[in-house]
């Protein structure tokens, strides 16, 4: 006996106390594994734990569900941000953009300009139409051009389209012009398809003008162009004028009357040509006064 317990130590292996109990703990887990996996037994116990340590899963998860919120609302904000500042860049842009149309269609009207001060052959100039003169009972513009420019009383002025009228009244830095439209303005004219010459007068509404003198047996069409005539050589010979678009003739009238529409762009344009004739002295004609016996329709 002596010698198994020499020195007083025994040759038996130890097991420690912790040792014992991580071995009782993990056969007693294995079963219940087994037992919650094959049986219904522990659903209810289950069930009973889950619901009684709910509370106290929702305080602990508070600070976390508390971040999330901050961060949602943090974000809701920055979305909102970035969905303004992307609107303000929209509205930006389409503003660039009607700008940018708007540049086009003027440089467009420019070339039709230069395009027809060529087909004149005459001395021209580009002017910018101010304003429409505040004057209800009259169809005037107001140009940006003036007697320090050389313009004088009755030049012509037109636009890449056609003749829109004379100017009435000079100033040094600015003019004011007669639309055709107007119903003190006469022009003369010719039909082009067939060469008639008669007067074209302004009807007052701004949209048309009538041809009042023309013979009961006229040969005269809806669809024909109407040009400037050499008569006055106060407008360029053959430049449009308008287009007829409605006839009128009464059953034993000797006169019939055509009505046209005006080639040139009158409430459109934003710049026209202004026309140096051969006599820049001339001074305004009269009014066009109808012809005795005939009666203007409007």
């Amino acid at each position: 006996m002596d010698s198994l317990n020499s020195g007083g130590r025994s040759f038996l292996p130890k097991v420690s106390t912790l040792g014992l109990k991580t071995l009782l703990l993990g056969l007693i887990s294995a079963g219940l594994i087994y037992t919650d996996g094959h049986t219904a037994y522990f659903k209810n116990t289950r069930a009973t734990i889950s619901t009684v340590l709910y509370p106290l899963e929702r305080v602990v998860a508070f600070p976390q569900d508390l971040a999330a919120m901050v961060e949602h609302f943090h974000t809701r904000e920055t979305l909102l941000e970035e969905n303004r500042q992307l609107r303000q860049r929209e509205l930006e842009m389409s503003a660039q953009l009607s700008r940018m149309e708007s540049f086009e269609a003027e440089t467009s009207r420019m070339k039709e300009l230069l395009g027809a001060s060529t087909t004149l052959g005459q001395k021209v100039r580009i002017v910018e139409i101010l304003s429409v003169a505040q004057d209800p009972y009259r169809q005037q513009i107001v140009i940006g051009k003036g007697g320090d420019d050389g313009v004088y009383r009755g030049q012509a002025l037109v636009d890449a389209h056609g003749v829109m009228g004379q100017i009435v009244q000079v100033n040094p830095t600015s003019s004011v012009a007669l639309l055709i439209t107007d119903a003190n303005h006469g022009i003369p004219v010719q039909i082009n398809r067939t060469g008639l010459q008669t007067i074209a007068l302004g009807r007052g509404d701004g949209q048309s003008l009538s041809l009042p003198f023309l013979s009961g047996n006229a040969d005269v069409k809806v669809g024909d162009l109407i040009v400037s005539s050499a008569l006055g050589g106060r407008f360029p010979v053959g430049y449009p004028v308008g287009q007829i678009y409605e006839m009128h003739h009464q059953p034993g009238e000797h006169f019939a009357e055509a009505l046209a529409y005006p080639a040139a762009q009158i409430n459109q344009s934003r710049q026209a040509l202004l026309i140096w004739g051969e006599h820049p002295e001339a001074s305004l004609a009269a009014p066009v006064e109808p012809v005795a016996g005939t009666v203007r329709k409007r």
